[in-house]
C-alpha cells in the first residue's frame, strides 16, 4: 500500500528542511493519489525535473514506495516550466515541489 500523496509531500518537505535545503510546495494536487513532480533549480541557469517513474520499471511486490524518474536534466528553467505546463494540462491533480539547491540534491528514490 502506497502512502497518500499529501503525507508523502509533507514528509519530503520536512526532510529537505532538516537538511537545510530550501523547498516549497508550489502546487497542491489530489490528497490521496495525485502524481508528484519535483523541480530542482540549481541556481546557475539550469534545472531538473523529476516525475513518477513508470510502474513497469519496478516490481509490484515492492513496498509501495514512490519512485521517480528524471524527465528533464540540465535544462533551462523555461524548459522545465514548459514540461510542467504540459503535465498540468494532462493531469490537473498533480503536486509540484520546487527545490533551490546548487548541488541538485532532492533525496528522491530514482528508478534505474
Amino acid at each position: 500500500m502506497r502512502l497518500r500523496s499529501d503525507f508523502w509531500v509533507s514528509a519530503h518537505l520536512r526532510r529537505l528542511d532538516v537538511a537545510g535545503i530550501p523547498a516549497v510546495l508550489r502546487r497542491r494536487g489530489s490528497a490521496e493519489a495525485g502524481a508528484i513532480f519535483v523541480k530542482v533549480d540549481r541556481l546557475d541557469g539550469s534545472a531538473d525535473l523529476y516525475g513518477p517513474a513508470p510502474q513497469a520499471l519496478f516490481e509490484a511486490e515492492e513496498s509501495g514506495d514512490r519512485r521517480f524518474a528524471a524527465i528533464v536534466t540540465g535544462g533551462s528553467p523555461l524548459d522545465v516550466e514548459e514540461r510542467l505546463t504540459k503535465e498540468i494540462r494532462f493531469d490537473s491533480d498533480l503536486w509540484i515541489i520546487e527545490i533551490d539547491d546548487r548541488q541538485g540534491r532532492h533525496f528522491l528514490d530514482l528508478a534505474e
